[in-house]
């Protein structure tokens, strides 16, 4: 985590391929995460309600207990662990303390809502469907916009940008060439 945070697995190309490589096993997990979802239900209420409590006209049967209980056993530590990666990677990025704190806690938030409105539409009161909804849409959009965030860390090195921002108002003298050069060798 030491090269997250001071930048300097800009530098390091085999750092910079392992979290490239770990960011496309985890744009796959979101996408099939969105094909497992829509194989089932779609965004209306009544698929989902159709899904959990079953349906007569369509010769469907709720989901059992037992059924259920496995997906969430599976679910949790995968999501969190998923979650814990990818909100502690996000942390090292440039943008602003309120905006990762926002994605931080919609990530969590609604991957742990997504599992309860599961049982709440079962259990509980069918309503709980737009709650369904809402979490997966949350969840998804929370998922893509960090990893979309840490695509773009890989690429874009904030460190350099502010540099040669500084630097393009400044005519350069053959000091700052010096400089320029010995910091580019010890990369």
């Amino acid at each position: 985590m030491k090269y997250m945070q001071n930048g300097k697995f800009y530098a390091n190309p085999l750092m910079r391929l392992t979290l490239i490589f770990t960011l496309v096993f985890l744009a796959g997990f979101w996408l099939t995460t969105a094909i497992m979802y829509f194989s089932k239900m779609n965004l209306t209420p009544t698929s989902v309600i159709d899904y959990y409590r079953g349906n007569e006209d369509l010769y469907t049967l709720p989901r059992t207990f037992g059924s259920m209980l496995e997906v969430t056993h599976g679910h949790l530590p995968v999501m969190a662990m998923v979650a814990l990666l990818l909100t502690h990677l996000f942390i090292f990025t440039p943008f602003a303390k309120w905006v990762k704190a926002t994605l931080i806690i919609a990530f969590f938030g609604s991957a742990l809502l997504s599992e309860a409105s599961s049982w709440l539409v079962r259990y509980v009161h069918p309503d709980f469907a737009y709650l369904k909804i809402a979490s997966f849409i949350a969840l998804e959009a929370s998922m893509a916009l960090v990893i979309l965030a840490l695509w773009r860390l890989m690429y874009y090195n904030p460190k350099s940008a502010r540099q040669s921002r500084r630097q393009a108002g400044r005519p350069k003298t053959s000091a700052s060439r010096v400089t320029a050069l010995e910091e580019e060798a010890s990369n």
